[in-house]
């Protein structure tokens, strides 16, 4: 199964070059990028590792892609996404988030359905064994 988080996560993966364009397209639009980093894909998991702090005067793609890189070397069998912050309004809203990393062999994960009572229905998702 493969992990599902964020833009773009329903289409093969980003090409560095595709990346940047994204990146481009996110600081003309004066957003600020972070990368995060996790071991831990889980869909509840919203609490990714930081990179580094959040690049909020950064006008050039290049220093993204410097920052990817090194948590790619350094984490080369994470799941790496960056998001884009617009704070605007004085606090930062994510706009884009997407994944530019995967490791090498995906977890696999099993989603069980559970009926309750009044057709409740609860699901939950485990690792594969």
């Amino acid at each position: 199964m493969r992990i599902t988080q964020g833009t773009f996560s329903f289409l093969p993966d980003l090409t560095d070059e595709q990346i940047v364009a994204q990146v481009e397209y996110c600081l003309r639009k004066e957003w600020a990028i972070g990368v995060e980093y996790t071991h831990d894909p889980h869909p509840r998991n919203t609490y990714w590792e930081m990179w580094g702090n959040p690049m909020f005067d950064l006008k050039d793609a290049a220093g993204v892609m410097m920052e990817v890189r090194a948590c790619r070397d350094a984490h080369p069998d994470s799941y790496i996404r960056l998001n884009a912050f617009d704070s605007t309004r004085g606090f930062e809203t994510v706009m884009l988030s997407f994944i530019v990393n995967r490791p090498k062999v995906e977890p696999k994960l099993v989603m069980t359905r559970t009926e309750g009572e009044s057709r409740v229905q609860r699901y939950s998702i485990k690792a594969a064994v």
